[in-house]
């Protein structure tokens, strides 16, 4: 058999040592990727083979089947693993071009053939050159022996030590492709253990599209399940998939899974879990898709293709259209990139959306864990907000123990309604005792709940649905239909001195703490209420600045009092028969700080203790024998 018939020494291209100190130290965070990158490049030589057959089989090793193999040896003490391929092999002259010069890779001038003609090589990978040189991360020496599929071609061996220089030597070897003898440091003995070999090829390279042997056992799946047509794979399949990626028990809530070839090639199956929380024992410890390349994971938690609102969906993409940066360890942001996740993100939004329009029960599980993050999607991109939209959920006035949609809303509207209602504030035991409500309740008309923290910040961006305006309850401008028929007619009326001496002592107790105090004409039940000005700018921001904990101020509202209400006719009566009664400013400051509390605007309703105790001791002093209220 020929070989070389000497050994040559060569020094490596361009700072050699500097660049594979950046590689081992920098680059690549994690050792066992050493191994991904050997088994990709093999891979590529194997894809290479294939295509070349194609048209061609006189080579050498004709019959050989097209595999990976792993093994580990123990010799003199010393750990080695072989990593071996049956690909296209390579020459003295390619082991010295394709391993000698960092940025050169026989893929790549593969891939240039390829373009060249109209075939397509399908799982070609590693396009860079520099992977292979991750091995010095494990390995005091390394020993490549190949043998090209040329029939006339000789085997020769490369041989480093990862230091400024490298060596070609003869070799012998009958079969053709390549074989890497990696000697292991000290310190990385783990990977002469079955059980890390297969722990690591399980992580990085299951799906690669040739059979990984250990030992003559196949330890790769191939097939990955991503890669099938949905129609292929059952539930079954899915849920086991996704208990095995995630270690989450529970059923996803929904399952997204699709190819498409435009405007970019990507193969996605994503999931929605049952909860927001990822669990102790969870798998999947951060946000992000696993994102695949022509079979080999690229990146573990890829946060760029969806944003960050959709970081509850877990699952994997892959795309043979993506070019990948110098290590494999980013993607570079790019064009291919930002069409990747605008197609996911499309996608996502519309099988959510069939979710909320199939299937109400699993919608509303849906909407529970994951609702804030709709929402955040929205304050995210506004640009957006159309889309977003008919995701939304609410309770209301007509279904407090249900969720409604804002199309739903406009289909229950009356014919002479002209906007979409909602009431807001800091839980369903506030908002549904709202006096704000007094008037649409007599009027039938439903109310949207928006008790969210988020709500507010949403406001200045919901104006209108289906070109229907939405508005606060609380503005100050607000008609209704006939609305004077809201206040009928039983009860005591107070005469109109005394109310106006009512609102000129609530004007002077309250200060500028009102902008205003005015009589209702909305009122029925309740005895006071406040609403918004006109045209108010920004009317929620003290209310955002109180949920994020900033410097905040009570905002000045109207003071609205309901004239009917016993209530408000007693004190007013009180006003004009004992004026200098303590109880009549106690009441009044107790009204207003209590519409603060319904407004979720009070800033701390603590403090109103030692007045509603203050309060208890009139009430109970009117009451004793020969007191009064002074």
């Amino acid at each position: 058999m020929a070989t070389t018939e000497a050994t040559e020494s060569y020094r490596f291209q361009a700072e050699i040592k500097q660049l594979l100190d950046i590689l081992v130290h920098s680059l690549y965070q994690d050792r066992e990727i050493f191994l991904r990158e050997l088994i990709s490049n093999a891979s590529d030589a194997l894809t290479q083979m294939h295509f070349h057959m194609l048209t061609d089989r006189n080579v050498h090793d004709a019959d050989a089947d097209l595999a990976i193999r792993l093994s580990i040896i123990d010799k003199d003490d010393e750990k080695w693993l072989l990593v071996k391929d049956s690909g296209i092999g390579m020459t003295a002259e390619e082991l010295i071009q394709n391993l000698g010069t960092i940025a050169q890779s026989g893929a790549r001038a593969f891939l240039e053939r390829v373009k060249q003609t109209d075939s397509s090589p399908g799982e070609i990978i590693g396009q860079f050159g520099v992977g292979f040189y991750s091995v010095f991360m494990v390995a005091d020496l390394v020993r490549v022996v190949s043998r090209s599929h040329r029939l006339d071609a000789e085997p020769a061996a490369w041989v480093s030590q990862g230091d400024d220089s490298f060596r070609i030597e003869p070799a012998e070897k009958e079969e053709r492709g390549t074989e890497i003898h990696i000697k292991l440091k000290n310190d990385a003995g783990e990977f002469a253990s079955e059980w890390k070999l297969r722990e690591t090829v399980k992580r990085h390279s299951d799906f690669v599209a040739y059979p990984i042997y250990l030992n003559d056992e196949q330890i790769n799946q191939q097939q990955p399940i991503w890669r099938k047509s949905p129609s292929e794979v059952s539930q079954e399949d899915y849920h086991n998939f996704y208990q095995q990626m995630t270690m989450d028990f529970q059923e996803p809530i929904t399952v997204i899974h699709f190819h498409s070839d435009a405007p970019v090639h990507i193969r996605a199956l994503l999931f929605v879990p049952a909860t927001r929380d990822r669990g102790v024992l969870a798998a999947r410890k951060e946000p992000g898709l696993k994102l695949y390349s022509h079979n080999v994971l690229i990146q573990e938690y890829n946060r760029d293709l969806l944003p960050d609102w959709l970081n509850f969906v877990d699952g994997v993409v892959e795309s043979e259209d993506l070019p990948l940066n110098v290590s494999r360890e980013t993607v570079q942001s790019n064009r291919f990139m930002r069409q990747l996740g605008k197609t996911l993100r499309r996608r996502v939004v519309r099988d959510i959306k069939d979710l909320a329009s199939d299937d109400d029960a699993k919608y509303a599980a849906f909407w529970k864990q994951h609702g804030r993050a709709i929402k955040e999607g929205i304050l995210a991109d506004p640009a957006g907000l159309q889309d977003v939209l008919p995701l939304l959920r609410y309770q209301s006035t007509a279904l407090e123990n249900e969720l409604t949609s804002l199309a739903d809303y406009l289909n229950r509207m009356h014919e002479d309604q002209e906007a979409i209602y909602y009431v807001m504030g800091d839980s369903m035991h506030s908002v549904s005792h709202s006096p704000h409500l007094d008037p649409f309740r007599a009027r039938d008309i439903e109310v949207l709940y928006w008790i969210d923290p988020l709500d507010p910040f949403l406001a200045p961006l919901l104006n209108e649905y289906k070109d229907t305006p939405i508005k606060n309850v609380d503005d100050a401008g607000l008609e209704l239909p006939d609305i004077e028929e809201v206040i009928d007619d039983e009860g005591e009326k107070l005469a109109e001195p005394d109310l106006n001496r009512f609102i000129g002592r609530c004007v002077t107790t309250l200060g500028d703490r009102v902008t205003e105090v005015r009589a209702s004409r909305m009122l029925k039940t309740s005895p006071v209420r406040l609403v918004s000005p006109e045209d108010t700018p920004n009317r929620e921001m003290q209310r955002i600045y109180r949920f994020l904990d900033q410097q905040y101020e009570v905002p000045k509202r109207i003071l609205e009092i309901n004239r009917g209400h016993p209530l408000i006719v007693d004190l007013a009566r009180l006003v004009t028969a004992q004026p200098e009664a303590e109880l009549i400013n106690v009441a009044i400051e107790q009204l207003y700080e209590s519409a603060l509390v319904q407004e979720g605007l009070h800033p701390d309703p603590a403090k109103m203790v030692p007045r509603i105790e203050r309060l208890l001791k009139l009430a109970a002093a009117a009451h004793a024998p020969g007191d009064t209220l002074g």
